[in-house]
């Protein structure tokens, strides 16, 4: 996952680094100057601003005072609570501060040798499908010598702060880091899928089984290494940082720094009665208003789970912020959470390993169109098909697939006015098994995300074997912007662009000849078919064939009026020569015959349902097989018309 990491504006560190330890000199970022174009992208907002460097600011600088900890982070004077709560998630995870913070020991001051201090730092981002490193100097806002950003409980402690001005330069400014989205945050820290639900959708306070199953999915998120922030949803500016009587506050983006199943009551009795309790553990970025109610950090409830168990929990009686409390209070007060994934890509794990498809595209506008590809959403029937479309195919019965689809960050435009996401979203359509060119019309819609103005948008679904199109999109059409497509599998989805809208002319044209017609045959079932094996049943599955292309359907098990749903669409350079639709039944040693039907395939057949007798290979039509085959044929001169 860290294999390759480009330097963000060609800004080496080692070498920069190397440069101010010759000269004897500290150093000044000139891409991220210490001037108000890095605080702000409108106006000052904030007065009397200083830039000092941590020697300035405390006596003895360190960028971890005694490890790092979730415990370490506080929000500053800018709405970046967003932020905090991602650090502090981050803070939780060894493995993934480690490589966002790349050698931190090699960063460390060293007051044994003073002269190796360059005034450089550098941290690692997943940014848009690539890992950058981000080089900042080690100039720090501050009003009156206090840090006016993130900062740290100990008051030397610096890596929140110099962490939050490498995130701020990748972003264009500080300014551009408020009111930011912690889901970026997260995918920004780890290079996983983030996947936002709202808890007050699910019914999950009220129905006990939903609730235990989402806890299921929360904690198998948490024990993978994910990263986990959950909030109260504002519902107004005034409701901002309100404060409930539980002790929670609304709009506030809290760090989840443990999920698990407490065990309660004391002794060998209690352990071999294994009555547990599903408990989550928050922090609010304020570092204090903790929550008040059941299991909070001095609540009796705490009676009821040994001494040994506490201790294992980190139950403390401080007001540092962070608190347990149960999952079903959580879904009683709680209205979203964000679950970022880490996905397993590795296939040395004990885990389920995922393979990725990862393609970048973009939505460009054109007059012309067979070459525009910003359409718009469904609703813009007359152009949604001339959004790009991707295809993948699952190659397994079923098989879960996650899709995620991220457009490029927009915050360093904000200067030029155009800082905001676009709403985007997707759909999903299952299309005939051979397809290799662009659909043009369109066809069924298994799964859709949701359209939203955030810079992401994830779908988990379960998808048949067949073959699929993505069709990402804006939600308003000649909205224009650059996106990445991930998609995952169980198995290689084979996922890549169709460019062409049909059959290219290839120097071999003239000798070979070129399509004049284009075929789609959609075999939808059978039924009576004759009976192949002594338990009275039959292995079906459905081949179609025209001039040497051939469609092959999955087997369908023990079945004698198979449901098939299987298409193909064929480019026809020989109008006489029939479309063939054959079925035949699955044996050990050889597959048997069970009949077949010729389709003439002419360019008036529009969709029209055909219910035909079976045949044998013959070409008398009196030679007939039990049962009947039901297909949908569409015809076309135009090869642009499927």
């Amino acid at each position: 996952m860290f294999s390759s990491v480009k330097p963000y504006e060609n800004q080496q560190y080692s070498a920069l680094k190397k440069e101010c330890q010759q000269k004897k000199v500290l150093f000044e970022d000139p891409l991220f100057p210490a001037n108000e174009d890095s605080l702000f992208y409108k106006s000052q907002r904030l007065q009397g601003v200083q830039w000092k460097r941590p020697k300035e600011i405390c006596e003895d600088p360190r960028l971890f005072v005694d490890g790092i900890s979730s415990h370490d982070l506080h929000q500053g004077q800018v709405g970046n609570c967003w932020f905090v709560a991602a650090s502090s998630s981050l803070a939780s995870r060894e493995s993934l501060w480690q490589k966002v913070i790349p050698d931190w020991k090699g960063q460390e001051w060293n007051p044994e040798k003073p002269e190796n201090y360059a005034g450089i730092f550098h941290f690692n981002f997943w940014r848009f499908g690539e890992w950058v490193d981000v080089v900042i100097d080690d100039r720090l806002p501050t009003i009156h010598n206090s840090l006016i950003y993130c900062h740290s409980n100990a008051p030397n402690e610096m890596w929140c702060a110099l962490l939050e001005k490498a995130y701020a330069k990748l972003a264009g400014c500080y300014e551009a880091l408020d009111g930011g989205n912690t889901a970026d945050a997260l995918v920004d820290f780890t290079g996983g899928v983030s996947e936002d639900y709202e808890l007050s959708e699910g019914d999950l306070v009220a129905d006990e089984t939903k609730r235990n199953a989402f806890f299921e999915r929360v904690l198998k998120v948490h024990n993978r290494g994910g990263l986990i922030s959950c909030s109260i949803k504002a519902t107004s500016a005034a409701d901002m940082e309100a404060r409930l009587a539980c002790g929670l506050v609304k709009g506030h983006a809290y760090a989840v720094t443990d999920v698990r199943k407490v065990r309660l009551g004391q002794g060998l009795l209690a352990f071999f009665k294994s009555e547990k309790l599903d408990m989550i553990r928050m922090r609010n970025p304020w570092g204090e208003k903790e929550w008040n109610g059941a299991w909070s950090d001095s609540s009796e409830e705490w009676q009821k789970v040994s001494k040994s168990e506490r201790e294992k929990l980190g139950v403390t009686v401080e007001d540092d912020g962070e608190f347990w409390m149960t999952f079903e209070d959580f879904c009683k007060y709680y209205t979203d959470i964000i679950m970022c994934r880490l996905i397993n890509t590795s296939y040395l794990s004990v885990h389920k390993t995922w393979e990725e498809a990862v393609l970048r595209g973009s939505w460009t506008k054109n007059e012309d169109p067979m070459r525009n590809r910003s359409g718009g959403c469904v609703n813009n029937k007359n152009t949604f098909l001339q959004n790009p479309q991707y295809v993948f195919d699952v190659k397994k019965v079923e098989d879960e697939v996650m899709i995620c689809l991220q457009q490029k960050s927009k915050k360093t435009s904000r200067r030029e006015g155009k800082g905001e996401n676009l709403a985007i979203g997707f759909d999903i359509h299952q299309v005939e098994l051979n397809r290799r060119y662009r659909m043009h019309t369109i066809q069924v819609k298994v799964a859709s995300s949701i359209y939203i103005n955030s810079r992401s948008v994830f779908l988990k679904t379960d998808l048949k074997e067949g073959r699929y199109v993505i069709i990402p999109t804006t939600f308003e059409p000649g909205n224009t912007g650059e996106f990445l497509l991930r998609v995952f599998t169980d198995v290689p989805s084979d996922c890549r662009e169709l460019t062409l809208d049909e059959p290219p002319h290839t120097c071999w044209t003239g000798m070979c000849g070129y399509p004049q017609l284009v075929s789609q045959v959609h075999v939808i079932s059978a039924s009576g078919l004759k009976e192949q094996d002594s338990q009275g049943g039959a292995d079906p599955y459905v081949i179609i064939s025209c001039e040497g292309s051939t469609v092959r359907s999955p087997v369908l098990k023990n079945s004698l009026a198979p449901t098939f749903d299987v298409k193909g669409i064929f480019y026809r350079k020989k109008p006489g020569e029939p479309i063939c639709v054959q079925i035949w039944n699955q044996n050990v040693m050889k597959d048997e015959f069970m009949g077949q039907v010729l389709l003439p395939g002419d360019p008036n057949d529009l969709q029209q349902q055909h219910s035909l007798q079976l045949q044998d290979k013959s070409s008398k039509k009196t030679n007939t097989f039990p049962g009947h085959v039901i297909l949908k044929l569409t015809t076309s001169n135009i090869l642009t018309n499927i």
